[in-house]
C-alpha cells in the first residue's frame, strides 16, 4: 500500500510526493500535478512522466508504473517504447475530437456542446489541426490566437481555454510530455497589446484562478484580499461585494441576500454561500465593529466600504496583473461552461443576469437557489485545486 491517499493528492503542496516503489507526485509552484517514476535502466536512474494528475487518478498512476517497472525488469528501454508509441500519436484535430466525444455525454446543454468543437473547426484546425498534439507549443498556439485576440478578445479566450483542455486531455493519454504551455502562451500574448475595451473584458482563464486563490489565503487577511477572496467565491460584481454590509448575511441559512437597490437589474438577489466564503466572513470580522449595517469589508477609515482600488491592488499583489476583478465573473461563467455539466440557467442565474427575452423572463421566475448551493460548492472546491468537483467534467 502507497503512502499517498486520494486526500494527500488533492492537497499535496508545491514538491515531490513519494507514494511507493519509485512513484512520485510532482507539485509545481503553479499547482500543476503530474506522476513522475523514477527507476534504474541500464545502470542509469531515469524519470518518466505518467501524465497530469488531474487526468490520472492515483491508482491509474499506480497501475502505469506497475507496467513501466514490468517493461524495465524486461529489459525493455521505457524510452524506446515510447518513441515506437509516437508512431500512433494522433493529430490535433483528432484530439480534440476524441476530447469532445469524451465529455460531451456529461454536458447538459448540447447547443454548447455543438459550439465548442465549432469554435476549434473555425479558428485552430485550419492552423494547427493536421499537427501532431505533442507539436504544439506556445508559438502555434499564438499563431491561432493573435488574428483574433487583436479584434474579438473573448472568443480568443474561448479558443485558448479549448486548446488548452485538448492539450491536459492529451498529456492525460500519454500523447504529450506537458500539459498546455499556459504561462508561455500569456507571455507571448502580453507582446500584443488589445484594443481598449471595457474593464469586463480583462478576464483571467479559469485555470489560473486556483493559484490566485492560493495566494490570497497565503497572504495576511487584509480587507481588500478577503474582499476578493469573497468575491471570486461568489461571482458576484465589485459594487455588490463592496457595499455588503452584515446585515445581509444570514449565517444559519449560508446565504447572502442583496436587496434589489444594491442589485443591477433591480431585483432581490440570493448568493448561496460555500464553507470557504463563510470563513472569510469569519475572518472579516476582525475588522468590523459588529454593526448590522457596517460593510462585511471595511475601508481605512471607520464604517466605510473598501475602494475599487483596494481589490485591484489585492488582484496584482496576489499574481492577477493584467487582469481586472469584474473579470473573475468571466472566468466563474467559462468554468462553467468548459468544465462542467451544470446548466447554463444556473450559471446565469449565480450571475444576476436578465434574461434578454421578456417573454421568457416573465414566465421563468425560479432563481435556482438550491441548485445554485450546489453550484457554488463546487466552483469552491475547483479554486481549492480539486480534481473532480460536483458535477465536473475535469479540471
Amino acid at each position: 500500500m502507497g503512502k499517498l491517499t486520494a486526500m494527500h493528492v488533492k492537497n499535496a503542496k508545491p514538491g515531490r510526493h513519494l507514494d511507493e516503489h519509485g512513484l512520485y507526485l510532482l507539485v509545481k509552484p503553479s499547482g500543476a500535478k503530474s506522476w513522475v517514476l523514477r527507476v534504474q535502466f541500464a545502470g542509469r536512474r531515469r524519470d518518466f512522466g505518467l501524465g497530469s494528475a488531474h487526468l490520472v487518478s492515483l491508482q491509474e498512476a499506480r497501475e502505469k508504473a506497475r507496467e513501466t517497472q514490468k517493461a524495465v525488469k524486461a529489459g525493455l528501454d521505457p524510452a524506446f517504447e515510447r518513441k515506437k508509441a509516437l508512431r500512433m500519436i494522433p493529430t490535433f484535430r483528432e484530439a480534440a475530437e476524441q476530447y469532445h466525444q469524451t465529455v460531451k455525454a456529461s454536458w447538459k446543454n448540447g447547443k454548447h456542446a455543438d459550439q465548442w468543437l465549432t469554435t476549434l473547426e473555425k479558428y485552430a484546425f485550419p492552423i494547427i489541426g493536421k499537427a501532431r498534439v505533442d507539436h504544439i507549443d506556445a508559438p502555434k498556439i499564438q499563431s491561432v490566437l493573435v488574428p483574433i485576440w487583436l479584434i474579438t478578445p473573448e472568443t480568443a479566450r474561448r479558443v485558448r481555454q479549448r486548446i488548452t483542455s485538448v492539450l491536459d486531455f492529451a498529456h492525460g493519454q500519454g500523447w504529450r510530455e506537458t500539459e498546455a504551455p499556459r504561462h508561455a502562451v500569456d507571455s507571448l500574448l502580453k507582446r500584443f497589446k488589445q484594443p481598449k475595451r471595457g474593464p469586463g473584458f480583462a478576464a483571467i482563464p479559469y485555470a489560473d484562478v486556483p493559484p490566485l486563490m492560493d495566494n490570497l489565503r497565503n497572504g495576511e487577511p487584509t480587507s481588500g484580499r478577503l474582499a476578493l477572496r469573497f468575491l471570486i467565491l461568489t461571482a458576484a460584481r465589485s459594487g455588490e461585494v463592496r457595499g455588503a454590509t452584515w446585515a445581509e448575511i444570514d449565517f444559519k441559512k449560508a446565504q447572502w441576500n442583496i436587496p434589489a437597490t444594491r442589485m443591477k437589474a433591480g431585483e432581490p438577489h440570493c448568493v448561496p454561500l460555500a464553507p470557504e466564503a463563510l470563513e472569510v466572513l469569519h475572518l472579516a470580522r476582525q475588522f468590523a465593529d459588529g454593526k448590522p449595517d457596517r460593510p462585511l469589508f471595511a475601508g481605512m477609515k471607520k464604517g466605510q466600504q473598501i475602494s475599487d482600488a483596494t481589490m485591484a491592488k489585492a488582484l496584482k499583489l496576489a499574481g492577477g496583473e493584467g487582469y481586472t476583478v469584474h473579470g473573475m465573473r468571466s472566468a466563474f461563467r467559462d468554468w462553467v461552461a468548459e468544465k462542467t455539466s451544470f446548466p447554463g440557467d444556473w450559471a446565469e442565474a449565480a450571475l444576476a443576469h436578465t434574461l434578454p427575452n421578456r417573454v421568457e423572463a416573465a414566465y421563468r421566475r425560479t432563481k435556482f437557489v438550491e441548485q445554485r448551493r450546489e453550484l457554488m460548492e463546487a466552483w469552491a472546491e475547483y479554486l481549492k485545486g480539486a480534481a473532480s468537483v460536483g458535477r465536473s467534467v475535469s479540471t
